[in-house]
């Protein structure tokens, strides 16, 4: 097996499969996060405080970290296919179906159950890119795939911005609209997910045989060589640097939510504008986000190595947070929190090759869950303490300030892990 079929067979697979892929996840974190523009118009319709509304962004992630790791065994024995597409369903309709919010109670319980509908999706799909593509081609491919979180955020903005001017359109409000036309295309694509995902190289008839064997002997060399790898879901769970590792990522969607949840907010205060110009404006984060992570993960496939880099985006974010607390404007607010973006996700690509470098077999599909669901769970705490702290305090400066020093302290909390096992094989120039 040479080194150019192995990277020309994984070229075609980020060609012919991430794109799909890619395009499912932006529906799922739109559908996350679009609430967050629908605070712009719910909160005051509905008369929700800056605590109700971040505990009800939040909720969605202790359902999901609940339901993750069942989730993920269930798609690693049924097959990616058919657990994709029932959760693409399946959360889609329920993301329609906020628009029937009135009250605090309706709202967490939607909201909760977006979390457990739509539990083992991303870690499904990373334990599926597993199956594909091997350790020393991952973290570009998994970079070009999570470029769908800043890519959401770069549409998802203008586009929430445009439907919250549909205010009053057949007795709905904007914010209504917007979960209606936001969440039944999500349904809609579970319906494709079925027709067009292949489980395995070997039912992919884009792939010749050179290039499946190229894929299937370095998959198989990979899963033979390291046998302190946990191969099964007992083994997954008992191993400490997957906990570890879980720690490390709490962090990330800490600030990631908070980030997400509240940004609409965040320019609202420093710019009056509408909410179409601010959809426009919050995209720019993402726009330097897509940079940081496409030119990190290249930098750590061509080099091997994975801490260095999620423990230099993690200080990146997180200065770049604290620094945001004190400034003024539109202009210096914006520049900041592109920078604290480009950290937080530079981070991605080099940190989930790390994390599956631990696993294989069914035990991937666990461990890959296990990290994020107990990293999940930062999900709940940023948007609900950005949220508690903003009611408390009146602005956001405390906010900002705790997420940064989290997500650099936790971030550095990777460099504990072994650089043998942190180190991958550099790519072959």
């Amino acid at each position: 097996m040479s080194d150019r079929a192995l990277e020309g067979a994984a070229a075609k697979v980020r060609r012919r499969l991430v794109p799909f892929l890619f395009l499912c996840y932006i529906f799922a974190y739109l559908d996350r996060i679009n609430v967050g523009f629908a605070a712009l118009q719910m909160n005051t319709a509905l008369g929700f405080s800056a605590a109700v509304y971040g505990f009800g962004a939040g909720i969605f992630f202790v359902s999901y970290t609940a339901f993750e790791i069942p989730s993920n065994i269930i798609l690693a024995k049924v097959g990616a296919r058919r657990w994709i597409a029932r959760i693409m369903i399946s959360w889609g309709l329920i993301s329609a179906a906020m628009l029937f919010v009135r009250d605090a109670p309706t709202f967490y319980a939607l909201r909760f159950l977006l979390g457990a509908a739509e539990a083992g999706f991303f870690p499904g799909i990373i334990y599926y890119l597993t199956r594909w593509v091997p350790a020393r081609e991952r973290a570009r491919t998994v970079a070009t795939f999570m470029t769908a979180v800043v890519t959401a955020g770069i549409v998802g903005g203008p586009v929430s911005g445009a439907l919250l001017t549909l205010d009053g359109l057949g007795g709905l409000a904007g914010w209504q609209w917007m979960f209606l036309l936001e969440g039944l295309p999500a349904a809609a694509m579970g319906l494709v997910v079925l027709r067009v995902l292949k489980e395995t190289p070997d039912e992919a008839p884009w792939l010749t045989s050179g290039e499946r064997e190229a894929l299937a002997s370095a998959l198989a060399a990979e899963a033979s060589g390291q046998e302190e790898r946990a191969h099964g879901v007992g083994d997954a769970l008992r191993h400490p640097w997957l906990w570890v590792l879980a720690l490390v990522y709490f962090v990330v969607p800490v600030a990631l939510y908070a980030f997400g949840f509240f940004l609409p907010q965040l320019l609202q205060a420093a710019f009056a504008g509408t909410p179409f110009q601010i959809g426009l404006l919050s995209a720019l984060p993402y726009v330097a986000g897509a940079v940081g992570m496409v030119v990190t993960s290249r930098h750590s496939d061509r080099t091997g190595e994975r801490r260095w880099h999620v423990a230099g985006g993690a200080v990146v974010a997180g200065a770049a947070f604290v620094a945001t607390a004190f400034v003024q404007g539109l202009v210096p607010s914006l520049v900041l929190l592109s920078i604290a973006m480009l950290g937080l996700a530079s981070m991605f690509g080099p940190f989930w090759t790390l994390a599956t470098s631990f696993v294989h077999g069914v035990g991937a599909a666990a461990g890959i869950a296990l990290i994020n669901s107990v990293g999940n769970i930062g999900g709940f705490v940023g948007p609900y303490g950005i949220g508690y702290l903003r009611d408390a305090t009146g602005g956001f400066s405390a906010g900002l300030v705790a997420i940064g020093v989290v997500v650099a302290l936790g971030g550095a909390l990777v460099l504990v892990v072994p650089d043998g096992a942190a180190r991958g094989a550099p790519r072959t120039q």
